[in-house]
């Protein structure tokens, strides 16, 4: 009879955010916890293999993934997260009442998590996979930052908690799990419930399609290229610029580009481009990682001392990508209008200047010391342990 305790991971259907819990998850079941989840199922199952337990909420399109800047902020929660919320809110609750959990690990971008535990009092763990609203740079934005949290305040009030009680549901009072460290952070003053644990890397999260091993050229020098699952569109924008700017190095780097064929148009003869790459196992072979600096893909990187190029786009990138620079294991380019000169010279100097591999094996470090996954696994066991 398993002894162990339950656990229900909230997660909105997006890799940056379904990969770390996965990581999480699958340590609690290996000490012997019984794992569940809850979110849109067809999602769920393709990132994390048919295996698990999921409560489907469903799934509903959702609007503005193109816009940018403080504008995108606003339509983040405007148009996915707070409707994200109120849709799957009573999702939720029937998860929650069908396997009783002992334990809710909430994603941060999925606060109906939050809202359906404060309400049947279940202890929560809050999981931070993005620095945005780890760090708390929009107080440099106070009119957005006060929008963002009357909606928080709004949607409580919706979910019949009493105003005078309220918590804000991106931070969990009893628990936050932040999948970074000090080493990109720098030296926040965060409270003695935050544990920065460092990334939680799923090394057994299901295998994509066939990659091409035989076509990589180990005579070049590889980089990876990724743009994130929610910018195919505007990286339209991006990458005939990127492969102006890898031609020229034909005879140096091989570049594998993950993105729809259609989207990346007459590629030069160096650039592969495929629709999925297995990462944790390209990685030891990479010189550099050219990226939107979503924190997933830099944790990625970073754990395997890889450094980086980053076009951020929206949302949290830009703080992702400051804090890269700051700790002197990447070069910031502009997503919008760097040309193929400043991308290929962005490019050169991070693979020729042994200075950034040596800032991302430093951060490297600092993560493999923050313990991960287990350190998060053991965390939540704690919660469990005190409720």
């Amino acid at each position: 009879m398993n002894t162990g305790s339950r656990f229900l991971f909230v997660v909105p259907p997006l890799a940056g955010h379904v990969n770390p819990a996965g990581a999480v998850a699958r340590v609690l079941l290996a000490r012997g916890h019984d794992v569940a989840w809850t979110g849109p199922e067809s999602a769920l199952r393709r990132m994390l293999g048919d295996g698990v337990t999921v409560y489907p909420t469903g799934m509903r399109p959702y609007g503005g993934q193109r816009d940018r800047g403080a504008r995108a902020l606003k339509s983040l929660w405007e148009g996915f997260v707070a409707p994200f919320a109120r849709f799957t809110r009573p999702a939720v609750a029937r998860a929650v009442a069908a396997y009783r959990p002992d334990v809710v690990a909430v994603d941060q971008h999925a606060i109906a998590g939050a809202l359906v535990a404060t309400a049947n009092g279940l202890p929560w763990a809050s999981l931070a996979p993005q620095s945005m609203e780890l760090t708390e740079p929009l107080r440099a934005l106070p009119r957005v930052d006060a929008w963002i949290r009357a909606t928080l305040a709004g949607l409580w009030c919706e979910a019949g908690l009493p105003a005078h009680e309220y918590v804000d549901p991106r931070f969990s009072p009893h628990l936050v799990l932040g999948f970074t460290t000090p080493a990109l952070t720098g030296p926040a003053p965060f409270p003695p419930h935050y544990a920065l644990v460092g990334p939680a890397l799923d090394h057994d999260r299901p295998a994509g399609p066939d990659f091409p091993w035989a076509a990589l050229d180990p005579r070049h020098r590889l980089v990876l290229v990724t743009m994130g699952t929610l910018a195919e569109d505007v990286a339209r924008e991006f990458y005939p610029r990127l492969m102006a700017a890898l031609a020229p190095l034909g005879g140096q780097v091989q570049a594998v580009v993950t993105a729809a064929p259609h989207t990346v148009p007459d590629p030069p003869p160096n650039v592969l481009v495929v629709p999925r790459a297995p990462f944790l196992e390209l990685l030891p072979r990479v010189g550099a990682v050219v990226c939107h600096a979503g924190l997933n893909t830099v944790s990625e990187a970073l754990t395997y001392g890889v450094p980086l190029v980053m076009a951020p786009i929206k949302h949290d990138q830009p703080v992702t990508a400051a804090q890269v620079v700051a700790a002197g294991a990447g070069v910031r380019v502009r997503f919008g209008r760097s040309g193929p000169a400043e991308l290929r010279a962005a490019l050169t100097e991070v693979l020729d200047a042994p200075t950034y591999r040596a800032a991302a094996a430093r951060v490297a470090e600092s993560f493999a010391s923050a313990g991960g996954a287990a350190a998060a696994a053991t965390r939540l066991e704690h919660l469990a342990l005190r409720a």
